[in-house]
């Protein structure tokens, strides 16, 4: 007998009326604050302003020497904040989803998130060139352009992005607030775990927190294209199942199949004249089908030659031997 738990693994029977995300007026102001605070947040460091000095402060106070005992977990614990092992788990759930909902939206949206984020989050990172605090040479500087790739936070940028894109696809209101408040649990505990190891500035964590909630807000500006995208590609599996479910006559049970051999005009099936190909003594050598059939007629079964002489077939060891 199963139950409501099993029930709910099954394909729904026909796709869900799933809505879209707009960018709404709410969304837009949203991203236009975010944005700011983006900027803001880049140019404080540019200028080495206050929040340089906030980062060496909280560098050289070492959290991970102050509570030990919390590093064995949150080395695990950060890795929910790395690309590859979040992006494995969250595209095998969208990938259950895309199936259980006849839709591809979940596993493309995912996709065009991450694209985003490798384009804008790795642009600045090594246009910045910023160093980490375990590679940082003078204290109180920015440490820009110096090689490095810190700035902003993958990690924390990661994390927005991959877990906050459940709450993007979630189909009920319900859902939706309780993974926004998750994704927002898991991007907080990996930003400020990156603090605690060294790993990054506070100012890192602060604009890689911006720059993953910026490519949240902006999927619906991809939307149009994400639809147009999966039309193609559900119109390259048709035409693939078209091509595969063909029907193919077997050529024992029909004879050859149409178009195996060229059919023949009326005129082909006679025979062209053939020209002569030498001449000896005057004569031409060439003959026609006519005349071939004519000087060599076809013999019957009866008028043919003997192939073995007349005679008794009994071998001459088994006649009986006569005389003294």
């Amino acid at each position: 007998m199963r139950t409501d738990i099993f029930a709910r693994l099954d394909r729904e029977p026909e796709p869900p009326k799933i809505e879209i995300p707009r960018m709404s007026r709410t969304r837009l102001t949203l991203f236009g604050g975010t944005l700011a605070f983006y900027l803001a947040i880049v140019v404080a460091v540019l200028a080495s302003t206050w929040l340089v000095i906030i980062d060496w402060k909280v560098m050289l106070f070492r959290p991970y020497q102050q509570w030990p005992e919390l590093h064995a977990f949150l080395d695990y614990f950060v890795v929910l904040g790395q690309r590859g092992p979040t992006a494995v788990m969250v595209a095998a759930w969208l990938g259950w989803r895309s199936w259980r909902q006849h839709t591809l939206r979940p596993l493309l949206a995912l996709g065009a998130a991450l694209l985003l984020l490798n384009a804008t989050v790795g642009a600045v990172k090594i246009g910045l060139g910023r160093l980490g605090p375990h590679y940082a040479t003078e204290i109180g500087s920015a440490e820009l352009f110096a090689g490095g790739d810190i700035f902003p936070s993958g990690h924390t940028a990661n994390a927005v992005v991959t877990w906050g894109i459940l709450a993007y696809l979630a189909t009920t209101p319900r859902a939706r607030r309780y993974l926004s408040a998750l994704s927002a649990v898991v991007s907080l505990g990996v930003g400020l775990t990156t603090v605690y190891l060294g790993t990054h500035w506070l100012s890192d964590v602060l604009l890689g927190w911006a720059a993953g909630l910026l490519i949240l807000l902006a999927l619906p500006w991809c939307e149009p294209l994400i639809g147009t995208a999966e039309a193609w590609i559900l119109s390259l599996r048709e035409q693939w199942r078209a091509r595969r479910l063909a029907p193919s006559l077997p050529v024992a049970a029909g004879g050859p199949r149409p178009g195996m051999f060229p059919q023949r005009g009326p005129s082909e099936e006679q025979g062209p004249a053939r020209e002569p190909v030498a001449a000896v003594g005057g004569r031409s050598t060439a003959r026609t089908a006519t005349q071939l059939a004519q000087q060599r007629p076809h013999t019957v079964r009866s008028e043919r030659t003997p192939v073995t002489p007349s005679g008794s077939r009994r071998p001459p060891t088994s006649r009986p031997v006569t005389g003294g």
